[in-house]
């Protein structure tokens, strides 16, 4: 119980700052600020890869609200999802696996995450939705942070992080629960996770579930000889952490969000199935 509430404790230092910027664009929004981020977007997914390399979900949750707000694009959000490893590497480091291996494992996601944000990028780009638009004050109506009636942006941000922190709270903590009377690794092991294909896809729908534990279990199970270096590495693309959770609390348009999560599921399976020949 401890551990889990210093991992959602940890998230605090990464949303708290995600929320002061989305209410400073608020109380700075207009064409000339939208001009600027449009002229930064493009660089997005490398800052959103960079990002992901630091062992934690707190930037996955911080690029799910900022993206929520019209601040960042869809192909920087997806990078940062695919980018960033939770647990898994510091469980890796832990269980001993070479470190030549770890090299190769975040080099690949880095690079992976680059190329699907750079394609998401150039998809929506395509369609016409040309860079970010900001809406902060969509993602306010349905929040009690009161924006309109306080001066300043320091309460606003406040109470936007303290929600969001009570609901990955409640919700990680069924999940935790979940996990824990369903077997966690345990049950992983039952699972086809060392077969070419199959594996990967089983993989990357474990790495979706928003929580530090399943990216754990899986370390665990690679490192027993239980999962092929492909589906670690599905399981690692799809594991944003507890970022699906935020996006789903916070951006309305569900479309989007499912467009997003499936989206990442894809990519996290087909650069599993790429990296196979790359670990093996």
């Amino acid at each position: 119980m401890i551990d889990f509430l210093i991992e959602n404790l940890l998230l605090l230092p990464f949303l708290f700052p995600a929320y002061l910027v989305l209410e400073w664009v608020e109380a700075h929004a207009g064409d000339a600020l939208e001009r600027k981020l449009g002229r930064v977007s493009h660089l997005g997914p490398v800052f959103g890869a960079a990002a992901g390399v630091v062992p934690q979900c707190g930037f996955s949750a911080a690029a799910a609200s900022l993206y929520a707000g019209g601040v960042i694009t869809a192909g920087t959000l997806v990078a940062v999802f695919l980018s960033t490893s939770d647990e898994l590497i510091p469980v890796l480091l832990s269980e001993r696996v070479a470190p030549a291996f770890l090299v190769k494992l975040v080099v690949l996601k880095v690079v992976f995450a680059l190329v699907a944000g750079f394609l998401v990028n150039g998809f929506l780009f395509a369609i016409g939705r040309r860079g970010p638009s900001p809406h902060v004050g969509e993602l306010c109506a349905h929040s009690r942070c009161g924006c309109e009636e306080r001066h300043g942006i320091l309460v606003p941000a406040l109470i936007h992080t303290a929600e969001i922190f009570v609901f990955l709270l409640a919700v990680s903590g069924a999940v935790e629960l979940a996990l824990h009377y369903c077997g966690g690794e345990e049950a992983l092991k039952g699972f086809v996770l060392n077969k070419p294909i199959v594996g990967e896809l089983l993989a990357g729908v474990v790495g979706l579930i928003p929580n530090c534990a399943a990216s754990a279990a899986c370390a665990e199970v690679y490192a027993a000889g239980g999962m092929s270096a492909g589906a670690l590495v599905s399981s690692s693309l799809t594991g944003g952490g507890v970022g699906l959770l935020v996006l789903f609390r916070t951006h309305r348009h569900w479309g989007q969000n499912l467009g997003i999560l499936a989206t990442v599921y894809v990519f996290g399976v087909f650069f599993g199935w790429l990296s196979g020949f790359v670990l093996a």
